[in-house]
């Protein structure tokens, strides 16, 4: 039962998806984001909804937050959350790659090397945004 146990665990992790950000180019305003931590909260939302945006600027957590606007709205990035956007041909490898059916959806990475980073997290939806601040803060 144990090694069944650790068999499918491995088998789930196995599953997690890679992203490279010198494959796939991201944009903060007009500059091409670079990676510099080690780790990221992986944020994709809709600008179209209220508050959306105000809400992950004005966040504050131990951990960087990349945030993705199905839209591509330009945003100031804030203290701890970098705004992104990207062409269509990215945002549709990037929904497609990570299975995101939910907006604002939420997940982890971690630097793997370089500028590959692997999920560090299964993907979920993310219904309050203030549920993320208590959950990472416990981290």
């Amino acid at each position: 039962m144990i090694a069944a146990a650790f068999a499918y665990f491995n088998y789930k992790f196995s599953e997690y998806k890679f992203i490279d950000f010198k494959e796939w180019i991201f944009y903060e305003k007009s500059d091409i984001f670079t990676p510099t931590q080690e780790k990221y909260i992986v944020v994709f939302y809709s600008s179209k909804e209220p508050n959306t945006m105000d809400q992950l600027a004005q966040i504050n957590l131990n951990i960087p937050i990349i945030a993705i606007d199905y839209y591509n709205q330009v945003r100031k990035n804030s203290k701890t959350t970098t705004f992104l956007r990207s062409g269509t041909n990215t945002s549709l490898k990037f929904i497609q790659r990570f299975n995101i059916y939910n907006s604002p959806s939420i997940f982890f990475i971690k630097k793997h090397k370089d500028f590959l980073y692997k999920q560090d997290s299964m993907i979920r939806k993310l219904d309050n945004l203030d549920e993320l601040s208590k959950e990472t803060n416990n981290l």
